[in-house]
């Protein structure tokens, strides 16, 4: 059965964030340690952002000053630090408009498909939580049917769009009438804060906000319509890194935790991490072992979680400058959306004028574990 992605579709917030500003405004604030300004400064300036986006509108320094300001303080100039409960009511609000925004664009983009004919909903985040959660307020808000199925992958880290169409493709192995929406949104600078902790001030360099959808089914694709076929995927965990990328739930915000060790262990683990995913076409297994793997597939959806990362993935694996070409511009243009990021790489590659039919397209996505998680896609249309 060949099942492909449809639709595929992303949004961000309408707040631009310039980096060299948001440098400017980190650098500055009181109680930052000599170390801890240097820091702020190497990240930023090395990350190869050039902007990012928000939901927090207050954080812009452009238009008037917010009256009742709860992350920024214009007028004086100061990072607020509000608590976990007052972030993660601002993720309620604004992931449901961006989930339905997204979806809604899925939709939108795929003729002959419409909300009725949507048979199970997968959601995807890590950076926020409430119930009903975003799963129902797509059901609801975009008129599906009252039997939808629904389900969440909840707090998995950067790399859970992977799992979250795999599991799509299942549902319709399953069942070859099935439709799946699947919507990721990561709001990650709602947890963004001052702090002279290396990890934070990584963390603070990187992430933004943004929302990717599409829709996964068997049922094939238009004449002129151009649609990702899944063709199969893999799961690894590296046997070290575990405490080198964590996610955790603390007084003030979600806390991350990015070891600089993380480029050096990817980079040492991803030939084995992705082998079992080319295993299955003895011509890409063999392309891969000696080290011809960018030769054999055309474009590569590698997660942008650093530029370090996509430099430490780049030469391991052999790939041309041009084969990540998707990857850092969408660093550079959106920073790291956490679990959404991979949904915007892909994007670029398939509205590429180069991208042919059957061309083929190895996704990757790295998360708390160190967990690599790669999907192997090919063209149509």
């Amino acid at each position: 059965m060949t099942v492909t992605m449809r639709g595929l579709s992303t949004a961000v917030p309408s707040t631009e964030l310039s980096q060299p500003q948001v440098a400017e405004v980190f650098a500055s604030q009181p109680g930052l340690s000599r170390l801890a300004q240097r820091i702020v400064s190497t990240s930023f300036g090395v990350s190869g952002i050039e902007r990012r986006y928000t939901v927090i509108d207050e954080l812009t320094l452009d238009g008037p000053a917010t009256a009742e300001p709860e992350f920024f303080d214009r007028d004086s100039g100061l990072l607020l630090d509000p608590g976990t409960r007052l972030r993660n009511d601002r993720y309620e609000t604004h992931a449901s408009r961006l989930y339905v925004e997204a979806g809604r664009a899925a939709l939108d983009a795929v003729d002959g498909l419409e909300p009725a004919d949507v048979t199970h909903v997968v959601t995807v985040s890590c950076t926020g939580f409430y119930a009903p959660g975003p799963d129902f307020v797509l059901a609801r808000d975009l008129g599906l049917r009252a039997g939808v199925q629904r389900y969440h992958l909840g707090f998995m880290g950067c790399y859970a769009a992977v799992p979250a169409l795999r599991l799509a493709k299942q549902l319709c192995e399953a069942d070859a009438d099935a439709v799946v929406l699947v919507v990721s949104v990561e709001l990650c600078t709602l947890h963004l804060r001052t702090s002279n902790d290396p990890d934070t001030i990584v963390a603070t360099s990187l992430f933004g906000d943004g929302a990717g959808a599409a829709l996964v089914t068997a049922r094939p694709p238009g004449e002129r319509e151009r649609a990702l076929q899944l063709d199969a995927f893999a799961t690894r965990t590296t046997p070290q890194g575990e405490g080198d990328m964590a996610w955790r739930i603390g007084d003030h915000g979600f806390e991350m935790v990015l070891s600089n060790a993380i480029p050096s262990i990817i980079g040492e683990h991803v030939t084995g991490a992705i082998a079992p995913l080319l295993a299955a076409e003895p011509a890409l297994g063999e392309a891969l072992a000696e080290g011809r793997a960018g030769g054999a597939i055309e474009h590569w959806a590698i997660h942008p979680g650093g530029r370090s990362i996509l430099d430490r993935v780049e030469s391991t694996l052999v790939l041309s400058e041009a084969q990540l070409v998707p990857a850092r511009e969408t660093l550079r243009d959106y920073g790291n959306m956490s679990s959404a990021t991979v949904l915007f790489v892909l994007e670029r590659i398939l509205r590429d004028p180069a991208a042919t039919d059957g061309d083929r397209v190895a996704a990757m996505a790295f998360g708390p574990g160190l967990t690599v998680e790669s999907a192997l896609l090919t063209i149509r249309g």
